[in-house]
This record gives C-alpha cells, sequence and structure tokens, in this order.
C-alpha cells in the first residue's frame, strides 16, 4: 500500500480577496477541523483534530474553530460556508451538513483524484464506497456496528492491552506469530482476546491477529461491493501501520489484485469534503441569487 502525498497545501495569514471555507467532522471519538481556500483551485490552509474524551463536543467544536479564526487572524464572517460532517447537529453556527459518504468521497478526491473506490475506517463501522471520476457515490457496503472491524473496537482492546492507539501499528509490525479472533461480534472477540491473554500469547500477536481480522472484512467487503481501483483509505485507521501491512498480506493471501493507496492527511478527508462541498454550494447560491436580481 502506497501513501499518497498529493493534494496543495499552505500556512498562512487570512487575505480578504479570497474564498474561505471550514469543514468539521465530528466523530465519536474525535472532531478533525479543516480551512480551506476555494478562490481558484482549492488549496488546504489549516487542520486540527481533538480527542472529545469525556467532553461536550459542541463546545470542543466551538473552540476549536475560534482557534482556527483566531491563528488566521479571521473572524466568523470571513468564512463563506462553514460546512459539518458526521454528528453535525452539534455543530452550531454551520450553514450546511453534508452526509459522511458523500464528505469521504470528496475529500479523496482531492488527496487522490485517480481513486475509483473509498473505504472510511472510522470508530463505528468500516465502509467501502464507490465513486465517480467526479468524486460522486456510485454504490457502498459497510459493516455493521456490531461487528469487531471498527476503530473503536481496535481502541478498547489496545487499552485493554496497556497500549495507546498510537502504538498499537508499531507493536503489531513486530508480531512473528498472529493469533487471529475467531469472533465476530465484538463482544466475542473481545472474550477472544482476554482468552489468549490467559494462555500467553504475546501483545504484538494479539494485535497483529487483530488486524488481519480486520483486513480480511474489509477484503470481502471490497469483493462484495466489485470495487474498483485505485482505493483510497481514509478514517482514523488509514495511516496504522500495522493495519496497512496486514492488509497488503491479506491481500497477497487471498489472491485479490486491488491496489490501495492513502495520504498523511486521510484522517481528514471528511471535513476536507464537508469544506469542498461547502465551498461549491457557497459559489451555487450566489448564483442562484445573481439570477434572481
Amino acid at each position: 500500500m502506497k501513501s499518497e502525498n498529493s493534494g496543495k497545501q499552505s500556512h498562512g495569514s487570512s487575505d480578504s480577496s479570497t474564498v474561505k471555507t471550514m469543514g468539521i467532522d465530528v466523530g465519536s471519538n474525535f472532531i478533525k477541523l479543516v480551512l480551506m481556500d476555494y478562490s481558484d483551485k482549492p488549496v488546504l490552509l489549516d487542520k486540527h483534530t481533538e480527542k472529545i474524551r469525556k467532553r461536550n463536543p459542541t463546545q470542543v467544536a466551538d473552540e476549536m474553530i475560534r482557534s482556527m479564526l483566531d491563528k488566521h487572524g479571521m473572524d466568523f464572517e470571513d468564512v463563506a460556508y462553514l460546512a459539518s460532517t458526521g454528528e453535525g447537529d452539534l455543530v452550531r453556527r454551520k450553514r450546511g451538513h453534508f452526509y459522511g459518504m458523500t464528505t469521504h468521497s470528496r475529500g479523496a478526491n482531492f488527496m487522490a483524484p485517480e481513486s475509483r473506490t473509498v473505504v472510511d475506517m472510522g470508530a463505528l463501522y468500516v465502509r467501502a464506497i464507490k465513486i465517480s471520476q467526479d468524486s460522486k457515490v456510485v454504490d457502498y457496503k459497510m459493516t455493521g456496528q456490531c461487528a469487531s472491524g471498527s476503530g473503536q473496537f481496535v481502541e478498547n482492546i489496545s487499552r485493554y492491552l496497556g497500549l495507546s492507539i498510537e502504538e498499537v501499528g508499531d507493536v503489531s509490525l513486530t508480531s512473528s506469530q498472529p493469533e487471529v479472533s475467531s469472533g465476530i461480534c465484538a463482544v466475542l472477540a473481545e472474550t477472544d482476546v482476554i482468552n489468549m491473554v490467559s494462555r500467553g500469547i504475546q501483545t504484538p500477536d494479539i494485535i497483529k491477529g487483530i488486524h488481519i481480522s480486520i483486513a480480511n472484512r474489509i477484503i470481502k467487503l471490497l469483493s462484495s461491493l466489485k470495487a474498483e481501483s485505485p482505493i483510497f483509505l481514509s478514517g482514523g485507521m488509514a495511516l496504522n501501520k500495522g493495519m496497512a501491512q496486514a492488509l497488503d498480506e491479506q491481500l497477497v493471501e487471498t489472491g485479490k489484485k486491488f491496489i490501495i493507496s492513502t495520504h498523511p492527511d486521510a484522517i481528514y478527508a471528511g471535513a476536507m469534503g464537508a469544506a469542498l462541498w461547502g465551498g461549491y454550494r457557497h459559489f451555487k447560491l450566489l448564483e442562484k441569487k445573481a439570477v434572481s436580481i
């Protein structure tokens, strides 16, 4: 699996001659926020993510937006369009909301324009989305929330094993004899892990086994969808090195020929897509207003 580095990015103060949009993606664990310039060719100006923990998500979102505006010397009125995705009801003062599959597809297209399928690896589920050349959703398949193939499941297991979520990928890479969980439901899979620990299975082998299990679920989703390559991984698990290795290995094991890539900013795909669709809607509204005058 390769990592794409397309998608321009710059940092700097606000310029009143440009059109700025913001996209905010409120997930179950993290909130992601981006600031974009939509004046000409869209450019990513800045990005920020916060773990919600036990805080009020609406307050966290408000603070993130205010901090981003202050950093760039902007007032809220300088933002042409603030768009939300995910749990958008928790975002105050937004102008519009876009469905997650739509935003992840558009964000993936921005980072890797050749992509024809997007795998959104979220906290509660994994969904595979087939997209058109202009990033429209064509078809999709997704796991259920009870499946042991989500980012939340990985985080729960890592916490039980005494690891931070940031450590999981590197620890997985050190596995020599991975032990794959047999549980389909997250509760049964967690029971499997507890039994593995009692049997003395090493932590890296447990983590690698979980990654292999999730990788197989992803491959089944892609096969069921009749996915087209290139395939782009977005969401929080996309940059997990152990997950990437397991997916590459299972593609070889199953003989699948999918071409899979990701991007350093893959976690921001939803927020980017919201900002991009927000910019598109902003100019459409201006056109409609001009015609009505």
